[in-house]
């Protein structure tokens, strides 16, 4: 009864102890944030890749391809047929995307990644990543009612504007003594043709009538509006309607299309679109063959790819196989095969994915082919992922090994100071083991105490992280998390129960173990010793 009596009455009294149980506290708490962080990030990535690059990857050594025969899937079929669940062929390249804003054009480095949206989308979440395609949905090639009906009335604007200008095209400066020039915008003043009906119906200017991308354009004092021609020169190389779609169809990264700017009104971040369904762009790759030849083609975007993975909404576009396949040439004359640069496979249990690459590896020819994993594909990012995470375990422990220190010279203050009643106490009977289990037991509380409150600390920071990172974000006018850096918009957490469990448990044996020196101590003293100076 006296050891719990006086370990009580330690606790209650020793403020000196606040100290360690405050930085036991940090340290339990600190390693709680960082690993949900690092466990929420690492979970969030491992996702989106997989729904990206599916289970397991066949690749060609070559970026002109190989076949995608009979025979090539009859040897997948044979080798791993029973664990599919879905498959998918790809063509992968680089390119350069090119996109018109006004009287501006604008090129991107990209990856162009031919895909059969049907096929894709039994390997991955295809249309959960596309922004104007419903979720659960089989995504395809054809434009929405409301792509087409945008595109229509841009042809019609733009039809007019090229007949005006073919009409009353703007004259030559020319200096002529005694005559004034006429400008561009006086010229269009001098036309008798009237503006289209819809123009009228829906404001002053022909621009008004247009759907408007996401937010406004960010204005700069003295801009000036250019009316330009908006038909580009590589429409040209194909004729056909221009209210209907191109034979090429994408799905953009919505990072390639928009960027972010400050709203002058309110302070804002927000997001400004160039680009939305039913627009053109241009796309820039090479052939097939040695060596390749360079060749350009129009798209149509059909919707907007945001996985809210940043590295890919800034470099992917999805372009229709068939088409990406016979503009680069990747078509055999004789046979009339196809040619891909990989296959994408879906597993029906993805725990079994290093056999089912250990059977491809069998199956297929190792000088064509490569099959790996999409971990495999992703090892550097993800490797980077974990050693980081260790290397921050590690340091955030230190915090806790330095509460432990501190622990260890309190207890050693302690068994000075109470030298006295430590002596009063053995002469009155108390045990060696008794005295020491008093300091052991006072140990564990400062642990349990500790981790204690840095658990309900580290949660509640963890579920609000968000909010805080809000709140210094504004106190300090400095982005904390940036979505350009991190990959994804917001911080994502996941805890882990036994993760958090394990952290208490290993603060409270740091504890214990800290005050195990001070308890040998203070049980060895001689009670006629420990009194005779006082």
């Amino acid at each position: 009864m006296y050891k719990s009596l006086l370990c009580l009455r330690y606790l209650k009294t020793r403020y000196i102890a606040l100290a360690s149980i405050i930085s036991m506290t940090l340290g339990v708490a600190t390693m709680i944030v960082v690993n949900s962080v690092m466990d929420g990030f690492s979970t969030d990535m491992r996702t989106r890749l997989r729904g990206i690059l599916a289970d397991v990857i066949v690749e060609t050594n070559s970026l002109d391809g190989a076949d995608y025969t009979q025979d090539l899937k009859d040897r997948i079929q044979r080798a791993v047929g029973n664990d599919i669940e879905g498959m998918t062929a790809t063509v992968e390249i680089y390119a350069m995307l090119s996109v018109q804003y006004g009287s501006q054009w604008q090129s991107k480095p990209v990856t162009l990644i031919g895909i059969d949206p049907a096929t894709k989308a039994t390997v991955g979440p295809l249309a959960k990543y596309l922004m104007h395609t419903k979720e659960g949905t089989v995504p395809n090639w054809d434009l929405s009612p409301e792509a087409m009906s945008y595109r229509k009335e841009w042809t019609t604007r733009a039809q007019w504007m090229v007949d005006r200008w073919n009409h009353n095209p703007p004259p030559l400066e020319e200096v002529d003594e005694g005559n004034e020039q006429v400008s561009f915008e006086e010229s269009e003043s001098l036309d008798p043709e009237p503006e289209p009906k819809f123009a009228k119906e829906n404001g002053d200017s022909p621009f008004d009538a247009l759907p408007k991308s996401e937010g406004d354009a960010p204005k700069f004092a003295g801009q000036k509006e250019k009316v330009i021609n908006p038909f580009s020169q590589f429409d040209k190389q194909e004729a056909r309607d221009p209210s209907e779609p191109l034979k090429a169809r994408v799905y953009i990264g919505y990072g390639l299309v928009s960027f972010p700017y400050e709203d002058p009104e309110t302070g804002e971040t927000k997001m400004f679109q160039i680009v939305k369904p039913g627009d053109d762009v241009k796309i820039s790759t090479v052939t097939a063959g040695h060596p390749p030849e360079p060749i350009h083609f129009n798209a149509t975007v059909v919707d907007l790819f945001k996985s809210d993975m940043s590295e890919h909404d800034s470099s992917l576009v999805f372009c229709n196989l068939d088409y990406l396949q016979v503009a680069r040439g990747m078509i055999t004359p004789e046979s009339g095969e196809r040619a891909i640069t990989s296959i994408q496979i879906k597993l029906k249990n993805p725990d079994d994915a290093a056999m089912v690459v250990s059977k491809l590896e069998e199956a297929l020819p190792p000088s064509q082919y490569r099959v790996r994993t999409w971990e495999d594909k992703q090892g550097p990012l993800l490797a980077a992922v974990e050693v980081e995470s260790a290397i921050l375990n590690v340091l955030l422990f230190l915090i806790i090994a330095v509460a432990g220190f501190g622990i260890l010279a309190i207890f050693f203050m302690i068994t000075i100071e109470k030298t006295r009643d430590i002596g009063i106490l053995k002469a009155l009977g108390a045990s060696s083991n008794g005295i020491m289990s008093i300091f052991l037991s006072y140990g564990l509380a400062l642990g349990l105490v500790g981790s204690g409150v840095g658990v309900v600390v580290g949660l509640l920071f963890v579920k609000y992280i968000n909010e805080i990172e809000g709140f210094i974000t504004w106190l300090t006018g400095r982005k904390v998390f940036d979505q350009r850096i991190y990959y994804f918009p917001e911080i994502s957490t996941h805890v882990e129960p036994m993760m958090v469990f394990w952290v208490a448990v290993g603060a409270m044996v740091i504890a214990v173990l800290a005050s195990i020196l001070p308890a040998r101590k203070a049980a060895r003293f001689h009670p006629v010793e420990s009194l005779r100076y006082e």
